[in-house]
């Protein structure tokens, strides 16, 4: 007995003394701080600068540069080490995007990216590297991360004690720009991450705002909208499910539908409701991609340790998850693009797709939904009143508002045409991936456009812009467009995104964002129908 128990001591003595003892340059600033601060953008140069010291199988590059003049760092993993595109298809391993620090003050996620590069590279997530090339992005937001002030996020309780701004030097929300792509961070991330290395998946690392749910994480999928549904369907049914449970088990951290409810509504909650399901969100913009977007959302009132060990649970789970089903995902997102493609060669003219959608509520509730306590009470004016109390409870069968119905379709087109005058719009189309045909000589085309009877403008600024919304209805039109105009064929990998732009009653489309606004002014368009400058072509 005595020499077993002397057997166990040893081997556990042997565990904790053979794990991986790192270098005191490679802890982060949080665990520095005893988890009261987080990285400048000079800490976080300064720990990729050292990893990469230590390890053949990271290659650092820059996706862009910020508006201050801050190179944003891309950190490719891979064994073998992988330093291009190219390279990448040769191995064969899809390729994996995580990024953090979208939103300044919402630091979770790149602290623990951080973490994860010197686990994945030095320590005891290695296999993570067998069957995907991961590319990490810690910083996104890299002028706002150094604009730190205390009390800048008051539902984070001053843990850490100081953060950085939401918006970019611009101004700028960075997860409102995935369609206008004004700022030079979300054109660094198309051009140089989401076309150069084509990812298969893209997850966004935030925290949340506010409500008092009983989760560590929650978390959302991509909502494809006017996409193809094959992704949604993976991630939501058989990803998230999984993942779920591992970060449980490993983490001890719960996880659950991201989303909000409201005491005015009811105490116990009877509904919770999901963000929008417009691709100005980045992870939205993935679905119409044909590929995977995970939101993952860290409860804002835990301390922020317990934030980043939710958050690195949820993304080292990720990472186990694609790393042992890497070639389905792969096969999931292609069947999507093949389905998108085929779609509009056997069905343009014939079917419509939404452009418009409203929140509904999913088939199945929520069993039961985890939530601090509320507790009610009369206050002096005889009213009854709400206060959180201290302990969590499960409320049953919650609605779950995270599913998007078409309020308004239109028919599927083949293809669209533009005047030259236009040409400022397919440049935008170009920088997002589509193929644009520049025509070589005259064509006449039978096609429809879109008469508008009404344009109206929001009262109230948003992201810089007035947003518009247009009101008509499709007309025949045979029209000549001329050499130098311009064709983009539907038939390409990117249709369903070139659908929602186009379209003028889309309701995140380039007229939303006022793209169109001086040319339909320039056609009195306040005071008389005008027609959109975009023809749509049905092939028959």
């Amino acid at each position: 007995m005595k020499k077993l128990i002397y057997l166990s001591l040893f081997f556990i003595s042997f565990q904790i003394t053979s794990q991986h003892v790192i270098d005191h340059n490679l802890l982060t600033i949080p665990e520095k701080s005893n988890y009261e601060k987080t990285s400048t953008y000079a800490e976080v140069m300064s720990f990729i600068n050292e990893i990469q010291k230590k390890s053949d199988f990271i290659h650092i590059e820059f996706m862009g540069t910020s508006k201050e003049g801050k190179e944003m760092p891309l950190v490719i993993l891979a064994n073998p080490k992988i330093s291009n595109p190219e390279e990448a298809k040769l191995s064969g391993k899809p390729v994996f995007y995580v990024q953090g620090n979208i939103h300044a003050g919402e630091v979770e996620g790149k602290e623990v990216l951080q973490q994860l590069m010197r686990d994945i590279l030095l320590g005891d997530k290695q296999h993570l590297l067998q069957n995907q090339i991961l590319l990490f992005a810690p910083i996104y937001n890299t002028d706002s991360n150094d604009k730190m002030e205390k009390d800048r996020r008051p539902s984070q309780e001053d843990s850490p004690i100081e953060v950085g701004i939401r918006e970019n030097s611009q101004g700028l929300d960075l997860n409102r720009d995935g369609i206008k792509m004004e700022a030079l961070e979300t054109e660094s991330l198309i051009a140089n991450v989401l076309a150069k290395w084509n990812p298969e998946i893209l997850v966004d690392l935030h925290t949340t705002n506010g409500t008092w749910h009983g989760y560590g994480i929650t978390y959302a999928p991509s909502y494809h909208s006017a996409g193809e549904s094959g992704t949604y369907n993976y991630t939501w049914n058989t990803m998230l499910p999984e993942i779920t449970k591992a970060v449980d088990a490993n983490y001890n951290v719960k996880m659950g539908n991201y989303g909000y409810y409201y005491l005015q509504e009811s105490w116990p909650p009877k509904a919770i409701y999901t963000y929008n399901h417009h691709p100005r969100y980045i992870v939205n913009l993935m679905g119409l991609r044909n590929k995977i977007g995970i939101l993952s959302e860290a409860f804002a009132h835990d301390r922020f340790y317990k934030r980043m060990n939710g958050t690195y649970g949820f993304v080292a789970e990720i990472l186990e998850f694609t790393n042992k089903n890497a070639q389905k995902i792969t096969e999931i997102n292609a069947e999507a693009e093949k389905n998108a493609i085929e779609n509009v060669k056997n069905n343009a003219g014939k079917i419509t797709k939404g452009v418009r959608f409203k929140m509904v509520a999913l088939d199945e509730n929520i069993e039961n939904y985890r939530t601090y306590n509320y507790i009610p009470f009369i206050d002096e004016d005889g009213k009854q009143q709400y206060v959180r109390g201290t302990h969590i409870i499960e409320v049953p069968n919650v609605k779950n508002y995270a599913k998007f119905e078409a309020t308004v379709k239109s028919k599927l087109p083949s293809g669209y045409y533009l005047p030259k005058a236009m040409e400022f719009v397919v440049n935008h189309l170009k920088k997002h991936g589509i193929k644009v045909e520049e025509l070589q000589k005259n064509k006449t085309v039978k096609g429809e456009v879109f008469l508008i009877d009404s344009l109206k403008k929001s009262d109230r600024e948003f992201e810089g812009h007035f947003m518009a919304t247009a009101e008509g209805n499709y007309v025949s039109k045979t029209t000549t467009f001329k050499k130098g105009d311009f064709y983009i064929d539907m038939a390409q990998p990117l249709t369903n995104l070139i659908f929602y732009m186009l379209e003028p009653q889309s309701d995140d489309g380039l007229l939303t964002w006022n793209f169109f606004d001086n040319y339909l002014a320039s056609k009195n368009v306040n005071s008389k129908k005008v027609e959109f400058p975009v023809l749509k072509y049905f092939k028959k």
